[in-house]
C-alpha cells in the first residue's frame, strides 16, 4: 500500500476525533471562504452550504481576496473570513487573512497546523490533527477541513458518517477498474454544495495521474463542454437533490459514448450514498481521492511526489 493510499484508507479515525457537538452559527456579516487549490474547492462547497443554511456567503481564491476583495464583496471590510490552508503557510491565504484583519474584519482559520502563521494571524483557529504520513497530495487533511468548516457553520455531523464514507470508499475500490480502463478524459459533475467537491475530485485525478480532467455544474455541461465527450470519456456525477434532471443528463452523455459513474443516482456504475446533504460531499470525498490514486497506479505514477508540485506553495 502506497503512503497516499494509506492516508486515504486510514483517515476515518481522524474524522471521529474531529466530530463534536455543534451549536448553530450566529450570522455576522457576509461569510467569505478563502483558500488555494484544494482549499479553494472546499471553500466553494462550504459557501454553497452556508447559503443553504441562511447565511450569505461567497468563496474567493486567497490571492484574489488578498489583492482585490472589493471586486467580490461590497462590504468586504466587515466580512467574516474563513481562511482554509492545510499548512497554514500558503502565501496568498495568509495574506488574505492579514488583509482582512487589518481592514477590521473577523478571521477564522481552518487548518491542521495549530502553530502555523495562519493560525497565529487570525481571531480564532479551528484545528484538527491529520494523518502524519500525508505527503504532497491532500487527502485526510482535505476531508478534515471540509468537516471542520461544516461544523463551524453549525452543521451537526452524525457519528455514523465515517462508516458511511468508508463503505463508499470500499465499494468504489471494488469496482473502479471499468471506469479507468481505456479512458483518457474524465469529467466530474456536481451542483450546489457538491460543485466544489466535484472540482476537488477532478483536481485529485489531475495532479495524481496527470490525466485530462474537468469539473462543471451538471446543467452547465451541455453548454459547450459536452463537445469533448466520446468513447474515451468517463463522467463522475455526484447526484444532488435534483436527481431527475441530472439523470436525464447522464442518459444523454451515455448516448454520446461516455461511461457514467453515478454517486447517489443512475449510471453505468452506480454507488449508493447512505447520507443526505450536507454530509454527502464529505462522504464522497475519500472515494474520489482513491479514484485519483488508482488511476495513477494504472499509469505507473508515484503520487508521493507528483510532477511540479510541492506540499506548501510559498511565494517570495
Amino acid at each position: 500500500m502506497s503512503p497516499t493510499e494509506q492516508t486515504i484508507f486510514e483517515q476515518f479515525d481522524y474524522w471521529r476525533a474531529a466530530i463534536r457537538p455543534t451549536t448553530p452559527a450566529q450570522p455576522s456579516g457576509t461569510a467569505v471562504f478563502v483558500g488555494c487549490g484544494t482549499s479553494y474547492n472546499l471553500a466553494l462547497s462550504l459557501a454553497a452550504q452556508s447559503n443553504r443554511l441562511g447565511r450569505s456567503a461567497i468563496a474567493v481564491p486567497g490571492g484574489e481576496w488578498a489583492t482585490r476583495a472589493d471586486a467580490y464583496c461590497v462590504d468586504w471590510r466587515k466580512a467574516h473570513v474563513y481562511a482554509l490552508s492545510r499548512s497554514g503557510e500558503t502565501t496568498e491565504t495568509v495574506a488574505a487573512a492579514k488583509a482582512s484583519r487589518n481592514a477590521g474584519g473577523f478571521v477564522t482559520a481552518i487548518t491542521v497546523e495549530p502553530e502555523s502563521t495562519l493560525a497565529k494571524s487570525c481571531d480564532e483557529a479551528i484545528v484538527a490533527a491529520t494523518h502524519p504520513q500525508e505527503g504532497i497530495v491532500m487527502t485526510t487533511s482535505a476531508s478534515l477541513m471540509l468537516l471542520l468548516g461544516l461544523q463551524a457553520m453549525g452543521v451537526g455531523l452524525s457519528a455514523s458518517l465515517p462508516d458511511a464514507a468508508r463503505t463508499l470508499l470500499e465499494a468504489l475500490d471494488a469496482r473502479h477498474a471499468p471506469s479507468l480502463a481505456g479512458r483518457s478524459h474524465f469529467v466530474f459533475l456536481g451542483g450546489g454544495a457538491l460543485y466544489g467537491v466535484a472540482l476537488e475530485g477532478a483536481l485529485k485525478l489531475m495532479e495524481m495521474s496527470q490525466s485530462f480532467t474537468q469539473g462543471f455544474h451538471p446543467q452547465e455541461y451541455r453548454h459547450g463542454p459536452v463537445s469533448l465527450i466520446d468513447g474515451k470519456s468517463t463522467v463522475i456525477l455526484l447526484y444532488s437533490d435534483q436527481v431527475e434532471a441530472e439523470a436525464m443528463l447522464a442518459g444523454e452523455l451515455q448516448e454520446k459514448g461516455a461511461l457514467v459513474v453515478g454517486f447517489g443516482g443512475p449510471g453505468d456504475i452506480r454507488f449508493d450514498v447512505s447520507v443526505a446533504l450536507p454530509e454527502k460531499g464529505l462522504a464522497c470525498l475519500p472515494a474520489l481521492q482513491l479514484l485519483g490514486e488508482r488511476r495513477a497506479q494504472a499509469c505507473g505514477l508515484d503520487t508521493v511526489s507528483p510532477r511540479h508540485l510541492t506540499k506548501v506553495v510559498t511565494l517570495v
